[in-house]
């Protein structure tokens, strides 16, 4: 294998892409040439490197120099400057910011990273860099000295548990499959990312797609399967077509196909993209996608490890929990269950977004408290905000408030608070949110996602919004409370599947945590965060108004009158509360009551 000098990560993200970074990366290439580095210097392709807001830009190791804001004509310069003269070209070096907006950064010093440990160092589309990373490695231990029962033994030792939000136990899933009589089995790969804001699945397989590879194969083979399926939605193009140069060249290597690696284990993989249906991601209904019908939840039981794909035993687990298995194989599970809690072991994805400083994805072992992962990993609150709640796993995700800070992050206490793991989503919510109207937003999503096949989830969802709706119209009525709480339960009970199993839980939380302000709006018709539009109101003080007519003059609607070097005065009954009133206003004469 030919060692080089250094490696150019180029950033071609679609926004990179479209500011030009192909001809930036042409251009290196040529320099290069006319320098007589080509040998020395490695130009690879990698998905997102930063926020992209300033690209093109790529990455320089092993000096791990980040450069952004290039253009073609920049290049020559540049390759003076940091290859043949050994200095960094500081005029197009990222600046370092205290508010960090990207996918990945550098890890803190609470992170630790399994899953995705090669995101942003590997060339995704060059399987030989995967393999410098031990990558294979871990299904050739398999192959070359582990039976079915020895790998199990290893997975139920490392405590792996579902990182698609139940937390199953990984070893038990595949025990179940494999045991279910058969003559043919088969592994899926859930990649149907679709909670708002996670973005987990996506960066793994369009960084490290190889390493999802490989514990699909070493599943496949530890349950018998010879056929699997990666199912992603068709919204994440880039990882769909790294995904399928991956499989190919795994194919060509003999990583894949027949007889893998000289054995008699076979193994083909295909990917599968769905159309942007949420309740795709429900294991049954991801299974009827693929089989080409209408994608809905199927009663359970029979569990797919019994009857699933087309009726035969299936294992299905999701795109961090197989990106963990060669780490497992190759590092052994006492190395794994060094990290986390007693009963969920290992490190977890999140995506953080919302009011933080530090938005992106982090990688922290189980049983880090929220506190941590919010002030110590995510920096804090933007512009210095009291901290009012978090919201964890996804649109169907309790939200907790501030007095649960320093609650342990694994699934056994995020459920006894009254919120869950899922996947990873994390949004963190500042003082100036209103939680009846955050309920709304989760509930207004689950409800137009649910696939309609089961009343509960159907019809219950739908009443619980138009409550919502009404309440944050400020027609709520005394009564509202205890006819949220009674559906709630209804519809947890009696939904068919996971996802109005789990539909109530924003407005549960926000009932149990957050009940003050349902009242308020209900009973007093105010919102306490002023957000509700039609609960608030706008009011220019007297004794700072100037009288200088520029919030008569934005107003929309002729809500504002007043003379000249006079008071003005706003008609509440015609004031539509858009707030331009107060973005325009230079004395910050106008309060919102």
């Amino acid at each position: 294998m030919k060692y080089f000098r250094s490696h150019v990560l180029v950033c071609v993200d679609p926004e990179c892409l479209e500011k030009g970074a192909h001809q930036v990366m042409d251009s290196l290439n040529d320099e290069l040439v006319a320098t007589g580095l080509i040998g020395e210097i490695q130009v690879l392709e990698t998905s997102r490197i930063g926020g992209c807001a300033s690209g093109p830009e790529f990455m320089v190791y092993p000096e791990g120099v980040h450069y952004v804001g290039l253009t073609p004509d920049d290049i020559p310069f540049l390759v003076d400057e940091h290859f043949l003269k050994g200095r960094i070209a500081t005029k197009f070096q990222a600046p370092v910011k205290k508010i960090v907006d990207e996918e990945l950064s550098a890890p803190t010093a609470k992170e630790v990273r399994i899953v995705l440990r090669n995101c942003g160092i590997i060339d995704p589309e060059n399987i030989e860099d995967y393999i410098a990373q031990d990558g294979y490695m871990a299904l050739a231990k398999v192959l070359g000295e582990m039976s079915s029962d020895d790998v199990l033994t290893e997975m139920k030792l490392s405590g792996l548990r579902g990182r698609g939000g139940a937390g199953f136990p990984t070893h038990l899933k595949w025990q179940f499959t494999r045991d279910s009589k058969s003559d043919l089995r088969y592994v899926i790969c859930n990649a149907d990312e679709g909670d708002p804001g996670a973005f987990m699945n996506r960066r793994v397989l369009e960084s490290d797609p190889h390493s999802v590879i490989e514990g699909m194969a070493i599943a496949a083979y530890t349950i018998g399967a010879r056929y699997g399926y990666v199912y992603c939605r068709a919204e994440y193009p880039i990882a769909v077509r790294t995904l399928n140069l991956a499989i190919n060249q795994a194919k060509a290597m003999g990583l894949l196909g027949e007889n893998i690696m000289g054995t008699d284990f076979s193994f083909d993989l295909e990917v599968r993209m769905g159309a942007g249906a949420f309740v795709c991601g429900e294991e049954t209904a991801l299974m009827n996608s693929i089989e080409g019908k209408r994608g809905e939840p199927r009663p359970r039981p029979p569990f797919p490890a019994v009857k699933g794909l087309w009726d035969k035993p299936t294992n299905i687990n999701n795109v961090e929990t197989y990106a963990n298995v060669p780490q497992i194989i190759l590092k052994g599970a006492e190395w794994f269950s060094s990290f986390g809690t007693e009963k969920s072991k290992g490190t977890k994805t999140f995506a953080l977004a919302g009011d933080i400083n530090h938005t992106g994805l982090i990688e922290v072992p189980f049983g880090i408290s929220l506190r941590e992962i919010i002030y110590d990993v995510g920096k804090g609150i933007k512009e210095d905000k009291a901290f009012k709640a978090v919201q964890t796993g996804g649109p169907m995700g309790g939200c907790l408030p501030a007095k649960d800070l320093d609650l342990s992050v694994d699934y056994e206490a995020l459920i006894a608070a009254g919120s869950m793991m899922g996947s990873g989503g994390m949004v963190v919510m500042d003082e100036g949110t209103c939680m009846v109207d955050i309920a709304r937003f989760f509930m207004d999503f689950i409800q137009d996602e649910s696939c309609g096949k089961c009343t509960p989830c159907r019809v219950g969802t739908k009443r619980i919004l138009e409550i919502l709706d009404r309440i944050c119209d400020g027609k709520g009525m005394e009564g509202d409370i205890e006819l949220l709480e009674e559906l709630c339960t209804q519809v947890k009970s009696n939904s068919l599947c996971g996802l109005g199993q789990g539909a109530p839980n924003p407005v549960e939380s926000t009932l149990r945590h957050f009940r003050s302000e349902y009242e308020a709006h209900i009973f007093d018709k105010k919102c306490p965060a002023k957000v509700c539009k039609s609960l608030i109101r706008y009011e220019i003080q007297e004794i700072a108004c100037t009288g200088c007519t520029v919030c008569a003059r934005n107003c929309p609607v002729d809500a504002i009158s007043g003379e000249r070097r006079s008071p003005h005065f706003i008609d509440p009954d015609v004031c539509i509360r858009c707030g331009i009133c107060v973005q325009v206003c230079n004395f910050n004469a106008i309060e919102v009551i």
